[in-house]
């Protein structure tokens, strides 16, 4: 197992000071982005854009001085000084850069940050990076004018402004003064709450109000929301590398990462997906698959539903295709595993090459079984959900779910369902070519007995081509074979056309199916070449044209075309190296 990669500790130390910040009463309101930017002065801690906070990742500082910083930007923004009306015509530089966003002039943005740096003071959020002078008391537009002819030293500036002026045209600064005053009134309520002996105001984080919403307005998820417990632990999170979001469901818990400032919207996403992940039991299901391939192929599937539904808005950058959509799991994962090298550079919501599956649970406990829960929960949710009309859902999630509540077919009787429908049985007639005198009463009337035309018999047949190479289980081909003759001979199958394959295609022809097993000789030379066999059958005047072809391997073979009724038989877990056109049985 690779050795995880120890995170930065000043880089959370910028997340932990971000949390602070944007968590505090004043500033939950304030829907600001936060990203890095290695082109900062050096020096330069942060600014603030109409529609981003950028902060310096070279900057090595203690948390608490990072939230005084963020902090002293969102004043900023809910000061109103981003709004180009704020100030006078002398107060800003001219429109530079693509964007037309001006920088304040020194004067202005000494007298803006007298302002903010005075409010700060008396909020207690964090502590400033350096000493603070006297701050005088008059507001910033009295200050600008009294600085326009110089700025006192103690109060003059860094080179790079922290903050920088919006356009008319953008549609970002207009919102932060209202979103602050929001914020405000709640502190003063939540004050007030205390002050009279009662509890604050808290305001719900927004996991919190999505995962409620499933539960109050989404049917089809509201059991499982209300049963599923989420874990908010930014070290939790940081220790298993989890980006936005994991789940484990023999735990019932998901695990987010606190730090990541996403709306509402986007969280009722990412919940979603990730109790589809628990109910449908896609860690159960991985089998012999790759588990992050598996999980990746699950990830399309899950996000095709959820974007098909409408549920909430898909985060930028998780996996969806649009091409994919109708495929399961299986299929998606038959595709996605034929290019590994793209596939592990997906990112599903835990991160980059991590699936967001955890097989184990990220907080210690103990846990019930609860796949009965999310088998009653989902089937719950459906039936409610169809008999409430909330609208038509996707047809492959109502298939799994539904799926939930019956055991899955074994592969041996989808083997049989198969035989069924494209192996003939062959139809016996009467003729008095062959009396039958099985009468005991009048043994001396002659009657027609039951014959097998030979034409019929001819094309009551089916072609097997068997991989033997060495890398086949012997153990599971000795159990597909004895598959293979107990339909055939339930049906009147008298006998197979049966080609064995490793690195060249061996003729055996017509075999009786109860002895083909004993036929067999794993040869183990080299890799496996079937597309030879296939193409025999297909020539072959002796097989009947109708006749499907049933192909037997473990996967490590070469890619085959059929231009005819077929399917594959292969060890659970095994894939295919090419998207197959026949049904693929798994055998266990």
């Amino acid at each position: 197992m690779a050795k995880q990669r120890k995170p930065d500790p000043w880089r959370v130390a910028v997340y932990l000071g971000w949390r602070d910040a944007a968590q505090h009463p004043l500033f939950r309101t304030l829907r600001i982005g936060l990203t890095d930017d290695e082109d900062l002065p050096n020096g330069v801690w942060a600014d603030i854009q109409p529609d981003a906070v950028r902060f310096n990742p070279r900057i090595r500082a203690e948390s608490d001085l990072w939230a005084w910083v963020f902090a002293h930007l969102f004043l900023h923004a809910g000061f109103g000084h981003l709004d180009p009306r704020t100030a006078e015509p002398g107060d800003l530089d001219r429109p530079v850069g693509r964007n037309r966003r001006r920088a304040p002039k020194v004067h202005y943005q000494a007298a803006c940050c007298v302002a903010v740096d005075r409010f700060l003071t008396s909020v207690g959020i964090g502590r400033p990076p350096r000493p603070l002078p006297d701050l005088p008391a008059e507001d910033e537009a009295t200050l600008a004018r009294r600085w326009s002819a110089g700025v006192p030293a103690e109060y003059a500036p860094g080179d790079h402004p922290d903050f920088t002026v919006g356009t008319e045209r953008e549609a970002d600064w207009h919102k932060y003064p209202a979103e602050l005053a929001i914020g405000v009134s709640s502190a003063a309520t939540a004050a007030v709450t205390v002050a009279s002996g009662g509890d604050p105001i808290r305001r719900k984080p927004p996991w919190e109000l999505a995962l409620g919403w499933f539960v109050s307005s989404y049917p089809l998820l509201g059991a499982l929301a209300a049963g599923l417990k989420i874990v908010a632990d930014a070290d939790v999170a940081r220790g298993w590398q989890i980006a936005i979001a994991a789940v484990n469901a023999e735990a019932g818990e998901i695990y987010i990462n606190p730090l990541r400032d996403l709306p509402a919207e986007e969280w009722r996403f990412v919940l979603a997906h990730e109790m589809l992940h628990a109910a449908l039991r896609h860690g159960d299901r991985v089998g012999g698959r790759d588990p992050y391939l598996w999980n990746v192929a699950c990830d399309f599937v899950v996000n095709g539903w959820l974007v098909e539904m409408n549920v909430g808005e898909m985060p930028e950058g998780l996996l969806y295709d649009p091409d994919l959509r109708g495929l399961s799991s299986e299929e998606v994962y038959d595709r996605v595993s034929t290019d590994l090298r793209r596939m592990r550079r997906l990112a599903t919501l835990r991160g980059k090459g991590l699936g967001d599956l955890l097989n184990e649970p990220a907080t210690p406990g103990r846990y019930a079984d609860l796949d009965a829960y999310y088998r009653s929960a989902l089937a719950n949710g459906l039936e409610y959900h169809l008999s409430a009309g909330r609208g038509d859902l996707p047809s492959g999630l109502e298939q799994e779910i539904r799926a939930l509540d019956q055991p899955p077919l074994p592969w041996d009787a989808q083997l049989a369902r198969w035989f069924d429908e494209h192996v003939p049985s062959p139809t016996r007639k009467r003729t008095y070519a062959r009396a039958s005198r099985r009468q005991s009463s009048s043994p001396d009337i002659p009657r027609p007995g039951w014959i097998l035309p030979e034409e019929v018999v001819r094309h009551a047949t089916f072609g097997v081509v068997l991989d033997t190479s060495g890398s086949m289980d012997v153990r599971l081909l000795g159990k597909a074979l004895g598959a293979i003759a107990s339909y055939a001979l339930a049906r009147d199958v008298p006998q197979a056309r049966v080609v064995f394959c490793d690195a060249a295609a061996y003729d055996a022809g017509y075999l009786p199916v109860e002895t083909i097993a004993g036929k067999v000789r794993v040869r183990g030379r080299g890799g496996t070449v079937l597309q030879p066999g296939v193409n025999l059958l297909e020539r072959a005047d002796d097989f009947p044209q109708g006749g499907p072809i049933l192909i037997i391997t473990d996967g490590w073979c070469d890619v085959v075309r059929v231009r005819r009724e077929h399917a594959y038989l292969v060890p659970e877990g095994a894939s295919l190296p090419f998207r197959p056109r026949g049904p693929v049985f798994r055998m266990r």
